[in-house]
Order: C-alpha cells, then structure tokens, then sequence
C-alpha cells in the first residue's frame, strides 16, 4: 500500500451529502463512500433517497437516510434532529443538492428565483451553521460546496441559476474565513457538463451535447467517476491546507 493513502482515506468518518438521492450528489457521496466514509444521504423525494441507500449498501458501503426538503427555512433544524436520532456528527458536509427550472429571463417568478436562493445559497448556509460548531469542536470538518460552470459565465434561460451559483463561489470563501481557523475548511467543486437528471434537458439534443464536448480541452463531456478523485481529495486530511477555492472538473470548459 501506498504510504501516502492515510491522506485520501475517509475510515471513521461521517459524511452528510444533500441532493444524494441523484445524480452528482449521489455520484460524490459514493465516492466517499467507497473511501470509507459513513453516509448519511439528505433529499427531499423520500422513496428515491431509500433506493440510493439500499444501492450503496449492496456495494457494502454504509449508509443512512435524512429526509428533508431543503427549500424550508427550517431544514437544517430538520436534518440536525435527524442526526441527533442517528447518533452521528458530520465530519464532511456536501452541499449538493440544486435546481435549474430553465426559464427565459422574463419569465421567472419571485417564487422560482426565491426557490434557487433557498437551495444553492441559503440551505448550505444554514447548514453550516448548524453543523460546523461540532466539526471546529474536534478541530477537523470539510465542507464541499457544488457550484457550476455558471458561477463564472452565463448561459441561456437560466438567470436564477447562475445567480445562485454565482453567491456558490463567495459563500464558499465566506465560510473558509469563518470556519478555517478552527479546522473546518470549505471548498466548491465546479462540475462541467455531466449527464444527470438536471442536465437532460441538454443531453437529450446529441448535437447540443456534441457542440459542448467540442468546448472542452479534452474534448467529451463528463462522466460521474470523473468527479471521485476531486471529492475524496477535498473532503480527507490531503487538502488540509486548502481552503476557500473553487475547484473546475469540467475537461478544461472555462480553459478553452
């Protein structure tokens, strides 16, 4: 074995992944994981986060449940007394959980912008709050927060969206300076473009996906097992020294 593989190992810890009944969160909490990490997946489709669950324990891996709808003012103290109830503290926190309605600039609502505020911006803040202090009290936490192409340039029908991705990239420096000090650092992964249910609406033109390969360095869009190594990097002891970043897995999008 390796002799550095302690600083990418996750046994003994505990991992809370939002968004984890799909998709990227699902793919990042996997790889946690299969690092041997202890998992406990959020999301509010209740039947879909039990078939995550029962999926990852086949692969012999350990994992919980903590329904929630995370638009609520109140789902972090709902997922806190979930916690409570399974007897674990987080020592990695994954912001992962999102939506993207697509709709053209004059025709979003209060109600849908207010809705991708609630999940990119406020859920993960609250989150924090709720959970860093245990994480700073045994002087180690990772928060990975999931931002996007979009927190750094712009693409059609999806203003609010961005927007939320956009206050990704600050809320992730905003909680390295609070928290960091203390142990807990906080870092975004900004994925390019995978094939997840938030994406199909752009992986079901083959042309469109084609024209989006082309913009990358690598020249294919993503698959899921291409974000493990960033996630399992952010969240063990190997990026203990980083902090406030944002991380493109994107096959050079933004380079090109």
């Amino acid at each position: 074995m390796s002799r550095l593989a302690h600083l990418f190992s996750l046994d003994g810890r505990v991992a809370l992944v939002t968004g984890a009944n799909s998709g990227i969160g699902l793919a990042i909490a996997r790889a946690l994981g299969l690092a041997g990490a202890r998992l406990v997946l959020c999301a509010r489709r209740e039947a879909e986060l039990g078939e995550a669950a029962g999926a990852l324990r086949a692969e012999g891996i350990a994992a919980e449940t903590a329904p929630a709808d995370l638009a609520r003012p109140d789902a972090a103290t709902l997922v806190a007394a979930r916690l409570g109830e399974l007897g674990v503290s987080p020592d990695i926190l994954v912001n992962a959980a999102g939506v993207n309605l697509r709709q053209p600039f004059a025709e979003v609502t209060a109600e849908a912008f207010d809705l991708h505020m609630a999940l990119h911006l406020r859920a993960p803040f609250l989150l924090v709050q709720a959970l860093a202090p245990a994480m700073a009290a045994r002087g180690r936490g990772r928060v990975i927060n999931i931002g996007s192409l979009q927190s750094f340039r712009a693409f059609p029908d999806s203003a609010p969206y961005g927007a939320g991705k956009g206050g990704v990239v600050q809320l992730t420096r905003a909680v390295a300076e609070a928290w960091s000090p203390r142990g807990v650092t906080c870092n975004a992964i900004a994925p390019g473009f995978f094939p997840t249910p938030l994406t199909a609406p752009v992986f079901a033109d083959a042309g469109r996906a084609a024209r989006l390969a082309a913009q990358t360095c690598i020249g294919r869009n993503g698959a899921l097992e291409d974000l493990h190594g960033a996630a399992v990097f952010l969240a063990s002891d190997a990026s203990a020294y980083v902090t406030g970043q944002v991380l493109a897995v994107d096959g050079g999008f933004l380079a090109k």
